[in-house]
């Protein structure tokens, strides 16, 4: 009987914490019927204003929209009539599990924590975004043993809110991860994090495992060492995950590396750092996007340290700019990714992500290109886009609200008032 008290207490205890944590975020039951009455609506894909529009949305998805659209009398009403009405944020490019303080070596951060440890940050880091407008992210590893599907489970299931995540498992590399030069007696340790595969046969057993594990895309590192994957290898990944319905991401920083991940058709090419006009017209020319994480100074030089000293971070973000502004006048199907993995005193990581708003205006992008840079391409890179990303009928219900106008300056983005998901309040003025 005293077992059983106390197994009682014991669970009525963890629904209590449960219960206040979910709580901080504004969660709450969707009522059946809500009326937005919107002042201004953007189309982040053309930058157009609808004016003094209505939005009905029942069921979590978005019934109808229109300047006369009839109010049904039992909605739930909520005055938008003063502010600037969007779809969500959208990052493609995420490690929710993942944080690597500054000035211990890579490898240690993921050494030293388990996967559960690494679930609850990847859950902080989804409130945290959700909170801050972000409806939906792509996770591209480095997330323990699977960690961030565990996440994407708990979201789907309804025990916790966060954006929309997709998760791409462990990162399919050659020999080594993302390590370097650790001598054989330490052991392969890398792959806790890391699927080794090297020519066409491996490659593709590493992309069946994922699958099987539950990702939803598929993400390799081709260029960490001196030697890299070729066209045929980029070919075997992406044939397999496609067959399967998988997209495939590509770490690749530039050169002869980077030439066979676009040949090879991958769906998006990560970081792009050192890609010259060449690449980025080849990268165009194939239809790829580009999520190129390009990193604001202040992250720069926090993840360079006191060694490196200001003026190599500051050389290096002159670069990234410079890179970001010549795709965007390419025509290159930019789009966001933050790839935070540190943490800045008194910033969360949503704050790290909004960040990089800085470096659009720097690269000279318009405000209403950056909307869809933020929100209509990585809808379109995630599949989302036949249900996410735009305020219309028929799509779900993920919308945010300023008090200013993102089109006048997109730091406006900061200040959210409304955050909806999937019909849900989350957070309301």
């Amino acid at each position: 009987m005293k077992k059983r008290k106390f197994i009682a207490g014991l669970f009525a205890a963890i629904l209590a914490v449960a219960t206040a944590s979910s709580a901080q975020i504004g969660l709450q039951p969707a009522p059946h019927t809500i009326a937005v009455r919107a002042g201004n609506v953007i189309d982040p894909a053309t930058g157009a204003i609808a004016k003094n529009q209505v939005i009905i949305v029942e069921n979590g998805r978005i019934k109808s929209v229109g300047a006369s659209t009839a109010i049904p009398a039992d909605a739930q009403m909520i005055d938008l009539s003063q502010e600037w009405v969007i779809p969500g944020l959208m990052d493609a490019h995420t490690h929710i599990t993942f944080e690597m303080p500054v000035g211990v070596p890579f490898e240690s951060s993921y050494l030293e924590e388990s996967s559960a440890h690494r679930a609850l940050r990847g859950l902080k880091n989804a409130q945290d975004m959700l909170w801050a407008g972000f409806t939906a992210a792509r996770d591209v590893g480095n997330d323990a043993n699977y960690a961030s599907i565990d996440v994407r489970r708990a979201i789907v299931a309804g025990w916790f809110d966060g954006p929309t995540i997709q998760t791409s498992g462990k990162i399919i590399s050659p020999f080594g991860g993302q390590s370097k030069h650790f001598p054989p007696e330490t052991g392969p340790f890398w792959r806790w994090e890391y699927v080794d595969a090297d020519g066409e046969q491996e490659i593709r057993h590493a992309v069946r495992q994922n699958i099987y594990y539950g990702t939803d895309l598929i993400k390799l590192v081709a260029d960490n060492g001196p030697y890299h994957y070729s066209v045929e290898e980029i070919r075997a990944a992406v044939d397999e995950a496609h067959h399967a319905n998988r997209p495939v991401a590509v770490h690749v920083v530039g050169g002869e590396a980077a030439r066979n991940v676009i040949e090879g058709g991958a769906d998006s090419v990560e970081h792009a750092f050192d890609f010259d006009d060449d690449l980025l017209s080849l990268t165009k020319a194939k239809g790829i996007f580009m999520v190129g994480t390009d990193f604001p100074l202040e992250h720069l030089k926090r993840m360079a340290g006191a060694k490196a000293g200001p003026a190599v971070s500051e050389k290096e973000h002159d670069k990234i700019v410079h890179r970001l502004r010549r795709a965007h006048e390419l025509g290159v199907k930019v789009t966001c990714g933050s790839d935070c993995v540190d943490e800045l005193p008194n910033h969360t990581r949503a704050d790290m992500m909004l960040d990089y708003l800085a470096e659009y205006t720097a690269a000279g992008i318009p405000p209403a290109a950056i909307l869809k840079y933020w929100i209509t391409n990585p809808a379109t890179l995630m599949r989302l886009d036949k249900e996410r990303g735009s305020i219309a009928a028929g799509f779900a219900a993920d919308i945010i609200a300023t008090p200013a106008s993102p089109l006048d300056d997109p730091q406006n983005l900061r200040k959210v008032n409304l955050v909806m998901k999937d019909g849900k309040i989350i957070r309301k003025p």
